[in-house]
């Protein structure tokens, strides 16, 4: 027999990880927009329409470091989320199959959290090498 007050309380449980995932999935998307720029950039300035200069070169140099900033974002970022997905997962396994998984459901909650928290500093590590290409 079917217990419905059961599942109400775990899709409770797993809405607030979708919800995550939705932000994560907005953060990814401007992570990737961002990449997408920088990429850009460095195609203009590796095929030569722009003079090529000591600045062009120093450019290109900080493109390719704000590219692997991105990069790793996006990589830790991803994990983060993958790991959310697991643990949705595990909300509707434990309850079909009466385990009690809590303590693994925190660990892994904690370990997504940690590669979301690794995902954003690298993203803010990026928009610091960004905003020093400004010269005032």
């Amino acid at each position: 027999m079917v217990n419905f007050a059961e599942i109400g309380v775990v899709i409770q449980m797993a809405v607030a990880p979708a919800f995550l995932l939705t932000g994560i999935g907005a953060i990814l998307t401007v992570m990737g927009h961002r990449l997408a720029r920088i990429v850009d950039r460095f195609r203009v300035l590796k095929e030569g329409t722009i003079k090529k200069t000591f600045e062009t070169s120093d450019e290109l140099n900080s493109l390719l470091l704000r590219a692997k900033w991105t990069h790793w974002a996006i990589a830790l970022t991803t994990t983060s989320a993958l790991f959310i997905c697991l643990l949705i997962a595990m909300i509707f396994i434990a309850t079909e199959v009466n385990f009690y998984l809590d303590q693994y459901l925190s660990i892994l909650f904690i370990v997504a959290m940690s590669f979301l928290v690794l995902g954003f500093l690298c993203f803010l590590r990026e928009v610091s090498l960004s905003k020093s290409i400004i010269k005032l």
